[in-house]
C-alpha cells in the first residue's frame, strides 16, 4: 500500500542483462526499455570506472514498498553505488488511465488507490502513452482533437508483455512506442480519455496511458498565449 512511482533504472548496456534479471525475480516483468548513448568524455568514463557510453533505460511502474525493496537489492545484490554500476531513480504517479491498465503495470504488487496526485502545485503533466508501433497518427489525432500541441515518440521493448492476456483481457506486441506529451493540468484528463476511447487498449493501438506532474517548463508560452 502507497503511493504510485515510475521507475527509470539507467545502465550500461553489457550490464543490463543482471538488472533484467534481478526485476523478474523479484515478479517485476513489465518493463519498457530503449537504447540510449551518455555523454561523459572519455576522461571522465575512466574516472567513474565506465567503459562504455552505451546505455539501456529501463522503465516501470512501482509502488511505495516495492521501490524501497528494490532499491535495497540493487544497493546489496548489484551495488549499484560502485563507480559504472548504473543508477536508479522514482518519479511519483499523477494518474493511471484505467484500473486493468493499472492492474497490468503493478502485477502482483499490493496497491491501494489512495488521492491522485502527489504534487498539488503543479499547472502541467507529462502524459505518457505506450502502444504497439505504428499507431502514433491514431493515438496523436485523439490527443489534439482534446487540446494537446504535440508529442514526442520514442521506440521501446516491451517484457512480460504475456501478462496482458491475464490483466488485459488482450495479447500484446513487443514492440511499442512510447509517446511524451505535455499539457496544462486541466486539460490531462480530457487527453487522455481521448486517448482511451480512440486508441485504447482494446484498439490496434493497445495504448496504455499515465501522468507525472511536471514542476515547471519553458518552451510553451507562445503556443498557449
Amino acid at each position: 500500500m502507497g503511493k504510485l512511482y515510475l521507475m527509470t533504472t539507467i545502465v550500461d548496456r553489457k550490464k543490463a542483462k543482471k538488472y533484467f534479471e534481478l526485476y523478474n525475480d523479484n515478479d517485476r516483468n513489465v518493463m519498457f526499455s530503449i537504447m540510449g548513448r551518455g555523454t561523459a568524455s572519455g576522461d571522465i568514463l575512466d574516472y567513474i570506472g565506465l567503459e562504455s557510453i552505451e546505455k539501456v533505460i529501463i522503465f516501470s511502474v512501482q509502488e511505495e514498498e516495492g521501490w524501497f525493496h528494490l532499491k535495497n537489492q540493487l544497493q546489496k545484490k548489484l551495488k549499484i553505488d560502485a563507480p559504472g554500476e548504473g543508477i536508479a531513480f522514482i518519479v511519483p504517479l499523477s494518474s493511471i488511465g484505467g484500473k486493468k491498465p493499472l492492474q497490468f503495470l503493478l502485477e502482483n504488487q499490493n496497491y491501494q488507490k489512495e488521492e491522485e496526485s502527489t504534487l498539488k502545485d503543479t499547472e502541467r503533466e507529462l502524459i505518457i502513452v505506450i502502444a504497439n508501433q505504428g499507431n502514433i497518427e491514431m493515438i496523436m489525432d485523439a490527443a489534439r482533437g482534446a487540446g494537446a500541441y504535440g508529442g514526442t515518440v520514442i521506440h521501446a521493448i516491451g517484457t512480460g508483455m504475456e501478462q496482458a492476456v491475464k490483466f488485459l483481457g488482450v495479447s500484446l506486441a513487443a514492440e511499442k512506442e512510447m509517446i511524451f506529451i505535455v499539457t496544462k493540468k486541466e486539460q490531462k484528463n480530457d487527453i487522455m480519455k481521448a486517448i482511451m476511447e480512440k486508441a485504447g487498449i482494446e484498439s490496434r493501438a493497445g495504448s496504455i496511458v499515465f501522468s507525472l506532474p511536471v514542476t515547471d517548463t519553458a518552451g510553451l508560452r507562445l503556443i498557449e498565449d
